[in-house]
């Protein structure tokens, strides 16, 4: 789920019908910019609650916004919709999770810092706050405290919409409070002009929420004095994608285009503060790890990324070179598969890693699928095979737990190609923090290696870096400062 899709979030509601009906009032609201629609139905059978939820849900998947359904876990699963919002007298969100699965979205109602506390330790996607300014759906309810609003909004890592008596002449009241977004529900379906209501809130929307937060993604890698690879290449690529750069450095490393002449890293109590520190301030959305060398630094990060629940874990499982040397000790690399293949999302291994990992020979597509396969059943997590030119061309291979799916990738002629593992990576990392699907994030981070090496950057007498800046370069000259 992106964040931005809570900016404007209708819940139905047929007191207002007149006559019409709620599937063309949901229409009139997507028309004004609505980004997610709640089927909130209290006084329908199941089976017409189903029928009408199919109707919504098509409406919904039309227009490319997101479709949840209230309170009745059973029936979402039925109609298959992106999530369920439960309140506090509803199933807990996690027995959600574990009915609905772990791809489909589960928003939960927090009146309190406590119930938003545990509503995030259960695995819940967002919270709904309020009602922050009374509601007449709900007659005993007493409005939110702005401040209160806040606390909570201050106390998760997951976004919080506010709802409750929200329409546009007191919706700017709720700024500064950190909230993504509204949830809206006589503020657009009790007026005459749906689509203008839903229209005016999203703009007041857009000006409360805008600039209060980036995507943040972290680097925990080494620095690579050359900037082509490690922790260099990582902050310029999650600042190319649109998210706020962070960096743990693992090692300090002398090395250039043609080779690395010294290396020297930090204590595992230095990388523990490093962590620390990012961790308690500016969390992360998103976590990418590049090379680290040594078991005791691999247990550290992995205990870091346990304590803080970080999400959305990119692991570059930095072992073996394409050239099929190894790079970490073999000590280490147990270390790695033991303590952080489990907390990843997805990991990214090359060939020679993955006949490693996979105790295979990898030399076509089908011993690619069997090989990543193999790992993600043996590690849990998903597993993007990084094809290479001498095995498939450019064509990556993602295996999840349900399916595999092909990347198909243009074969570019660029022999600097200094740190493509490392920007690969973050670059996914970087587009899960922004809040998009694995898939997606994986074929926008393909698109973007792809138009690195197409600028065909030439630095160094060896093996040189990519430009990751291709996209953004001399944006800067048409900034007017008057």
């Amino acid at each position: 789920m992106n964040k931005d899709s809570l900016k404007l979030y209708a819940v139905t509601d047929r007191s207002w019908l007149k006559g019409d009906t709620l599937s063309h009032q949901v229409e009139l609201a997507i028309a004004g910019g609505v980004t997610m629609v709640q089927l909130r139905e209290k006084d329908l059978s199941y089976d017409e609650f189903l029928k009408e939820a199919y109707v919504i849900k098509n409406i919904c998947k039309k227009n490319n916004v997101i479709f949840i359904i209230n309170d009745n876990v059973e029936l979402a699963r039925e109609v298959d919709a992106d999530g369920v919002h439960v309140g506090q007298s509803d199933l807990e969100a996690g027995n959600v999770r574990a009915i609905l699965g772990k791809d489909k979205i589960v928003g939960v109602t927090a009146k309190t810092v406590q119930q938003a506390k545990a509503a995030e330790a259960a695995g819940a996607d967002y919270l709904g706050s309020g009602a922050v300014f009374g509601t007449t759906t709900k007659k005993d309810a007493k409005p939110m405290d702005m401040q209160l609003l806040k606390e909570i909004v201050d106390s998760v890592n997951i976004p919080v919409v506010a709802i409750g008596g929200i329409d546009s002449s007191n919706a700017k009241k709720l700024a500064g409070t950190g909230i993504a977004g509204m949830a809206v529900v006589s503020g657009i379906f009790a007026k005459d002009d749906i689509t203008k209501a839903a229209k005016e809130l999203l703009a007041i929307s857009d000006s409360i929420t805008r600039g209060q937060k980036l995507p943040t993604a972290l680097s925990i890698a080494g620095s690579d004095s050359s900037g082509g690879a490690g922790v260099q290449a990582d902050i310029k690529t999650m600042m190319a994608n649109g998210v706020y750069a962070m960096s743990a450095i693992t090692a300090l490393t002398a090395q250039n285009t043609t080779g690395v002449t010294g290396i020297m890293e930090v204590t595992p109590e230095f990388l523990e503060k490093e962590l620390d520190s990012i961790f308690t301030d500016i969390y992360p959305d998103a976590v990418k790890t590049g090379m680290v060398a040594s078991s005791e630094l691999i247990r550290v990060i992995a205990k870091k990324l346990k304590e803080y629940k970080a999400r959305n874990i990119v692991i570059d499982p930095v072992m073996v070179s394409t050239s099929g040397a190894s790079l970490i000790s073999e000590d280490a690399k147990e270390t790695l598969k033991k303590e952080l293949f489990p907390l990843a999302t997805l990991i990214t291994p090359n060939i020679p890693e993955a006949e490693e990992l996979s105790g295979m020979m990898i030399e076509n597509e089908v011993e690619m699928i069997e090989a990543a396969r193999f790992i993600n059943e043996k590690y849990g997590c998903a597993v993007l095979l990084k094809g290479g030119h001498s095995i498939n061309d450019a064509n990556d291979l993602l295996c999840t737990d349900s399916e595999y799916k092909w990347f198909k990738g243009k074969r570019i002629d660029n022999p600097n190609t200094h740190g493509t593992g490392c920007t690969l990576s973050s670059a996914i990392a970087s587009n899960l923090a922004k809040g998009e699907t694995l898939e997606d994030a994986v074929q926008y981070a393909k698109n973007y290696i792809s138009g690195a090496l197409a600028a065909m950057l030439d630095l160094g007498k060896g093996s040189g870096p990519m430009n990751h800046g291709f996209a953004i370069e001399g944006n800067y000259k048409n900034i007017d400062n008057n």
